[in-house]
C-alpha cells in the first residue's frame, strides 16, 4: 500500500495533473471514475504509512497462533483493518457521490467492530452509540444525494459542479449532506460518540480511528464545498461551520483537561483538534488560489489534517503501551514512567508538541498558517481560539508529562515493553 501511494504521489507531482481511471471503460455519468489529485495522493500516503505502523504494532497482540485456529479477535481485527484501509483509499480517489456513500458505509461498519473488540459492556455501549450517530449521518447524506440526483440526473462530482445552481432543492440537499458528514466527523455537538469509542478500542485500533477514520468524512466535506458546491458557499453558513469548530476546540480541550484516564484525554483531544480544520471554510473565500491569505489557510488546514494524523496515532499507541506496562491508564498513577520507559514518554511529549502547536512540529506550521490567515482577514475571534486552544492543549499535555516525570512510588510494578513497539510509536 505504501509503495502504491508513493507511486501515485510521484505521478501527480511529475505530471502536475490528477491521475484518473475510468472503471470498466464506462465514462461518467454512466460509469464511475477514480481520480487522485495532490490532496488525494498525500492523504493516501498518510493513510498507508499509519495503517502499516498500526499493523506492525498490533502484530504481537493479534497474530494468529502457529498451529492453532485463528481466534475471533484476530480475524475481526485484521479484516476490519484491511476494510478500513480500502474504504479510505476509495474515499480519497472517488469522484461519484454514491460511490463515496458506499465507501463511507464500509468505513463505518469496519470501524465499529474494532471499537467493540474487547467485548466488555462499556465497549459495546460505545460501539452502539457510534453506530447510532453513524446511521443518522448516513441517512442524511443519502437523502441529500438522492435530492441532487433527482435535480441534476448525475452524481459525478465534476459534472455536478458544472450544473449546480442555488435553488431550494439544492440548498436542502447540501445542508443534509453537510450535517450527515458532521455527525460522522464528530464535530461539536455531534462529538458524543467519539471519546468512549476511541478510548475503548485497542491501542492500534484507536490510533487508526482517531488519526484517519474521522478524516474520511472531513475529506469529503472539504471536497464537496470547495469542488462541487463553491457556488453555494454563503459567508454566514461558512461562519457557522467555523463557530462549531471553535466550540469544538474549547469544549474538547476543557474536557480533555478534566479526564482521569489517559486514553479518554487523548480521545477528547481529537474532538478539539478536529475543530481547527473547520476554520478553513471561512478563511478560504471560494478557491484557495485567489490570494496568499486563502492559500495560507488552505495549506494550513490540510497540514493540520496530516500532522494531527501522525501525532494522534503516536499518542494513542504510546497510551496503549502505558496501559500495557502499568495495567491501567489512570493519569494520577503514571509517576515514574520517565525513568522506566523514557521512549514512551518522549513519544507522548513529541505528539503533544504538535497538538499544542509548538515549533518545529507540523502542528505549529499548520496552526501558524491558519493564524496568519485569520489575522490578515481580521478574524480576531478565530485567531484568539487558535491561540487559546494551544494554551489549553499545553495544560493537559504538560499535566500528563508532569505526572510521568515524577518519582515512582515504591512497589510499583512495570511490565517489560519490547523496544520494537516503542520505536513504532
Amino acid at each position: 500500500q505504501v509503495i502504491i501511494a508513493i507511486r501515485v504521489l510521484v505521478l501527480v507531482w511529475e505530471s502536475g495533473a490528477p491521475v484518473a481511471y475510468v472503471v470498466g471503460g464506462w465514462d461518467p455519468p454512466l460509469g464511475i471514475a477514480l481520480r487522485a489529485d495532490g490532496v488525494s495522493a498525500v492523504m493516501m500516503l498518510t493513510s498507508a504509512v499509519i495503517f502499516s505502523a498500526a499493523a506492525a504494532f498490533a502484530w504481537k497482540e493479534y497474530r494468529p497462533p502457529r498451529g492453532l485456529p485463528e481466534s475471533r479477535a484476530s480475524l475481526v481485527f485484521w479484516s476490519a483493518l484491511l476494510a478500513m484501509a480500502s474504504a479510505l483509499n476509495t474515499l480519497f480517489a472517488s469522484a461519484d457521490l454514491f460511490n463515496l456513500y458506499v465507501a463511507l458505509e464500509l468505513l463505518t461498519f469496519a470501524a465499529i467492530p474494532v471499537v467493540s473488540l474487547k467485548g466488555s459492556a462499556e465497549t459495546l455501549r460505545a460501539a452502539l452509540r457510534y453506530l447510532i450517530f453513524a446511521v443518522f449521518g448516513s441517512m442524511l447524506y443519502l437523502l441529500g444525494i438522492v435530492l441532487l440526483y433527482g435535480a441534476y440526473g448525475t452524481l459525478d462530482v465534476t459534472s455536478l459542479a458544472a450544473l449546480i445552481r442555488p435553488d431550494a432543492a439544492t440548498l436542502v440537499a447540501a445542508a443534509l449532506v453537510t450535517v450527515g458528514l458532521l455527525a460522522k466527523t464528530a464535530l461539536f455537538p455531534f462529538h458524543l460518540w467519539l471519546p468512549p469509542a476511541h478510548a475503548g478500542a485497542p491501542a492500534a485500533g484507536s490510533a487508526v480511528l482517531s488519526a484517519l477514520v474521522v478524516k474520511g468524512s472531513l475529506f469529503l466535506l472539504m471536497r464537496l464545498w470547495f469542488d462541487t458546491f463553491p457556488s453555494l458557499r454563503d459567508p454566514a453558513a461558512m461562519q457557522i461551520l467555523a463557530a462549531l469548530g471553535a466550540a469544538a476546540v474549547i469544549v474538547g480541550s476543557v474536557m480533555a483537561i478534566r479526564q482521569a484516564r489517559l486514553k479518554l484525554l487523548v480521545a477528547y483531544s481529537t474532538v478539539a483538534q478536529v475543530g481547527y480544520m473547520f476554520f478553513v471554510f471561512t478563511l478560504v473565500p471560494v478557491l484557495p488560489g485567489e490570494s496568499w491569505i486563502a492559500a495560507s489557510a488552505w495549506t494550513g488546514g490540510w497540514l493540520q489534517i496530516v500532522s494531527h494524523a501522525f501525532a494522534k496515532a503516536a499518542m494513542f499507541v504510546a497510551a496503549g503501551l502505558v496501559a500495557e506496562a502499568l495495567g491501567h491508564d489512570r493519569i494520577r498513577d503514571l509517576s515514574g514512567l520517565g525513568k522506566r520507559l523514557p521512549l514512551i514518554v518522549l513519544t507522548f511529549a513529541m505528539s503533544g508538541v504538535s497538538l499544542m502547536g509548538l515549533p518545529p512540529s507540523g502542528g505549529f506550521s499548520a496552526k501558524f498558517m491558519l493564524l496568519v490567515a485569520a489575522v490578515a482577514e481580521g478574524r480576531w475571534l478565530w485567531a484568539a481560539v487558535i491561540i487559546g486552544g494551544g494554551l489549553l492543549a499545553g495544560i493537559y499535555v504538560f499535566g500528563v508529562l508532569a505526572r510521568m516525570l515524577a518519582a515512582m512510588p515504591d512497589g510499583t510494578r512495570v511490565a517489560e515493553i519490547g523496544r520494537g513497539r516503542q520505536l513504532i510509536a
